[in-house]
């Protein structure tokens, strides 16, 4: 279990056993720090299963149409709506995803649902290094997009592993066939398991 989460369900585990008899302001906010910590927690484990489950739905679609949706969810999944390219990225008049906060933050720096400081595993392969530009992290994974190439796989330096899941579902969103598509897909699969390894604790 994530050690964050697992500290936060033990610390509220604790103070409902006591009763929670908080007897000063100092007693007060650190509830609402852990309830906050407890509820962010929660809220990347959701989110983590979620993406899990559209990048499953994208490598097993038995159509392209069905391949892109679920490509274009994963990819909503992890910017939220504060990315440029968030929204209906297979024109089929349907946005999926979510539509308040990201896993990663913002271009304006709004914060994600990750969040520093965190552990060194999660600061290394899901944040991927600092934010302190978030708009220049967002420009790096659009241009090596854009350069990306059969013979050239631009993706391996971008840091972080979510961010690398962007690329192929918008690779996946440009793609002529279902195998393409799908093999997309696997790639994807595996930064999957790298977020989920390091938000567990690696």
């Amino acid at each position: 279990m994530n050690p964050v989460l697992s500290a936060g369900l033990v610390a509220l585990t604790l103070c409902l056993g006591a009763a929670c008899a908080a007897s000063s302001d100092t007693d007060d906010a650190r509830s609402r720090d852990s309830a906050t910590t407890v509820s962010l927690a929660v809220s990347v484990r959701q989110r983590l299963d979620e993406l899990q489950a559209a990048v499953g739905d994208w490598q097993r679609a038995d159509d392209l149409a069905s391949a892109k949706a679920a490509a274009e969810t994963a990819r909503n999944l992890v910017t939220g709506p504060d990315v440029n390219g968030y929204g209906d990225g297979d024109g089929d008049g349907r946005t999926g995803g979510v539509g308040v906060t990201g896993l990663l933050p913002g271009e304006q720096g709004q914060p994600g649902l990750v969040r520093s400081p965190a552990p060194a595993c999660v600061e290394r392969d899901v944040l991927g290094g600092s934010w302190a530009d978030p708009a220049a992290r967002w420009e790096e994974v659009r241009t090596r997009i854009a350069t990306w190439s059969k013979t050239d796989n631009t993706f391996p330096a971008l840091p972080s592993h979510p961010q690398r899941i962007v690329g192929w579902a918008s690779l996946t969103l440009a793609a002529p066939s279902l195998e393409l598509a799908r093999e997309y897909a696997g790639h994807a699969q595996l930064h999957v398991r790298v977020t989920r390894e390091a938000l567990d604790g690696c």
